[in-house]
């Protein structure tokens, strides 16, 4: 048999039998023929090589049916593991138990760990989880003590990887520990923090995105206020500059005030979670000035993304560990920040109205070539963002040309 011809950078298939995941190595491709290839020959060959529900023009889709899938996707998307230097130096895994921890863990992806999130349960890797780790054979990271493996909260131990732990009781403690962890390895503290609701996932999603582009960590407070872990942690950064992501429905004004004694705080939010993933990827502190492009700038804080040529990355409420499960998208390529759907079959008008206000290229000078950056993932299966909405993206994101003065 020939040997088989890479198809994409990135396929999974789910599998029957208990929910079990498989992952397709990027070195693989579905095959239908009897020599293994898609030909000329083969029915439905473009659904099969994966379009348009993997791919069109403008996304890319990983689809997997649980966060879990997701996960080893977008790691082998990120690091496809197939040359040397392809190879992450080491890859994080997060607890499917504890959506916060996962959320915390983003921060891992970012300088100088470069680490991805995998997902697994408290027992046995999962199948997905344990094929992605194979295939990634991370090298060890020099910053992290020479780690392959750092495992986060209750996971399985990985026999023949260096490991290291970061331990907790609750999701607080274990989101201070994953901050200690990275300052420790980053020499000191992020003068920058985010500050997440640990009731209310939707609101805390974007954050995941941040974590892995800029390496400022997230930590949590619940509907009583301020943990002990949160405000031990908190203090370590000596006032640092506190961002707290969500309205006050979700993180009260009072414990907004009750921040104010370890920092300097300020609110990115939306009235919904739809919304407050818009208000987080066009935020920028110091604030873009009137009438001037917004771009980020070093030493500010938020994407200030209100210009078109980007990466977004398109992610369903009710799965609030695909967030983790994206999170090396954000901090590696195309980078870009998390936008949410609650719906499925529907895009929020708050993020159409975003694409049509900023990523939507006008008859300008910047729009057009700008345009041809545009570039969107969609994260998880057709019952996650289905196809229609993923058409509809890939349309707002066309590069438009530039039309002359006789056209």
């Amino acid at each position: 048999m020939p040997a088989l011809a890479a198809l994409v950078a990135l396929a999974l298939a789910a599998c029957g039998g208990g929910g079990t995941k498989q992952l397709i190595p990027s070195s693989h491709t579905v095959t239908s023929s009897a020599d293994g290839a898609i030909s000329a020959s083969t029915p439905q060959a473009a659904q099969k090589l994966g379009f348009p529900t993997t791919a069109t023009k403008n996304t890319t889709r990983v689809g997997g049916s649980d966060p879990v899938a997701d996960a080893a996707g977008v790691a082998l998307a990120v690091f496809p593991s197939a040359a040397p230097g392809t190879h992450p130096s080491a890859v994080a895994i997060a607890p499917t138990s504890d959506w916060q921890a996962a959320i915390a863990a983003s921060v891992l992806m970012a300088p100088p760990i470069h680490a991805p999130v995998l997902l697994s349960g408290a027992g046995a890797l999962p199948a997905a989880t344990a094929d992605a780790l194979t295939t990634l054979a991370p090298t060890g990271s020099g910053a992290a003590g020479g780690a392959q493996v750092i495992r986060v909260g209750a996971v399985p131990q990985v026999k023949g990887k260096h490991s290291a732990a970061i331990n907790g009781s609750d999701p607080y403690t274990l989101a201070a520990g994953i901050d200690r962890f990275v300052s420790a390895v980053s020499g000191q503290p992020s003068s920058d923090v985010m500050i997440a609701s640990a009731t209310n996932a939707a609101y805390a999603m974007p954050a995941a995105a941040w974590a892995a582009e800029s390496g400022n960590p997230i930590l949590f407070v619940g509907a009583s206020g301020i943990p002990a872990a949160t405000r031990q942690a908190l203090l370590s950064h000596s006032k640092p500059h506190i961002y707290v992501l969500g309205p006050a429905s979700v993180i009260s004004d009072a414990t907004l005030k009750a921040l104010g004694k370890y920092g300097t705080v300020k609110r990115v939010s939306g009235n919904d979670p739809a919304a407050n993933s818009v208000a987080f990827a066009i935020y920028r502190d110091p604030a873009c000035k009137f009438g001037q492009p917004c771009a980020h700038v070093p030493n500010s804080f938020g994407w200030a993304l209100r210009s078109p040529g980007h990466g977004y990355v398109l992610l369903n409420t009710a799965r609030p560990l695909d967030a983790a499960a994206a999170a090396a998208l954000s901090g590696s390529g195309d980078y870009g920040p998390g936008l949410v759907v609650q719906d499925a079959s529907t895009l929020p008008k708050e993020v159409l109205n975003y694409f049509l206000d900023y990523a939507t290229p006008g008859f300008t000078e910047e729009g057009p070539t700008a345009a041809v950056y545009n570039h969107a993932w969609v994260i998880g299966d057709t019952s996650a963002v289905s196809l229609a909405v993923q058409a509809e993206v890939d349309r707002l994101l066309e590069a438009v040309p530039q039309k002359g003065s006789g056209q």
